[in-house]
């Protein structure tokens, strides 16, 4: 698909999020499960003739995939590029949201998986409470630092040394470099904890490399990771990781909505 058709696809698919009954059923599907139509019905609040055209809509614009089990019909979110502009255009309202004061735990959150809530992906990130924990960890041991807009992270000089350690590249190197379209050190306001975790090419480069070392494992049509007990070991020798028993307090930046 060239440029310019991509662009005309931003209206259509806009539209198709701007339902508050079409968001419902969506979000009603982001942990990766696979629901029947009465269910999404309900989640929506809306009749079963009117859901069945919402979900035709959503299966039509490649947001869901539909499959017959029986008499029924169920749905889940088509791809993890459709999750993740989801969760991006949930984690931009709460963005927006935070800079008023602190929002509270969606309830929905309460009722989803454990393990999702722990970690799972976000795009090509780690999202999660884990995420949310490795985040804090670095900005508490000074690996990174808030730039003066609040929004984004710098790298500092002892966090460049450790990460070097680890074998990822700072910012200034000629591999990432190759990358300049992409911010370094995003901020990524995490769904389901409502306090950031990191993403741009570090959050990227960090979820590879703890596949990779099979610190993390990654499950079959879902977006939940597991996190081994090598990786658990390694994440508090290598990162300074409490372990996984909570999440730290908001910082008083944090709670001032600077996320």
């Amino acid at each position: 698909m060239d440029e310019s058709a991509s662009i005309t696809r931003i209206p259509h698919v806009a539209a198709l999020l701007a339902d508050p009954a079409r968001a419902a059923m969506l979000w009603a599907l982001i942990d990766g499960t696979t629901r029947p139509a009465g269910e999404l019905a309900f989640a929506a609040n809306v009749s079963a003739q009117s859901a069945s055209n919402h979900l035709a809509r959503l299966v039509e614009g490649g947001l869901l995939l539909s499959e017959s089990r029986g008499r029924h019909r169920y749905f889940r979110i088509a791809s993890p590029d459709a999750a993740s502009l989801i969760e991006a255009m949930a984690a931009f309202s709460a963005g927006q949201h935070a800079n008023h004061r602190q929002p509270p735990r969606p309830a929905l959150a309460r009722s989803m998986p454990s393990q999702f809530l722990h970690a799972r992906t976000c795009y090509d990130h780690l999202a999660g409470e884990v995420a949310v924990q490795i985040l804090a960890t670095m900005l508490d041991n000074h690996w990174l630092a808030y730039q003066e807009d609040g929004k984004d992270f710098q790298l500092t000089a002892l966090g460049a040394e450790k990460l070097a350690a680890l074998g990822i590249a700072g910012p200034d190197s000629s591999s990432t470099q190759k990358q300049n379209r992409r911010v370094y050190a995003r901020c990524c306001v995490d769904l389901t904890q409502r306090r950031p975790h990191l993403a741009g090419v570090l959050g990227a480069a960090l979820l590879d490399l703890f596949v990779r070392q099979g610190w993390v494992l990654r499950s079959p049509g879902t977006r939940t990771v597991s996190i081994t007990p090598r990786g658990r070991q390694a994440m508090q020798q290598h990162l300074g990781l409490p372990a996984f028993d909570h999440v730290r307090p908001l910082s008083r930046l944090e709670q001032q909505g600077v996320t």
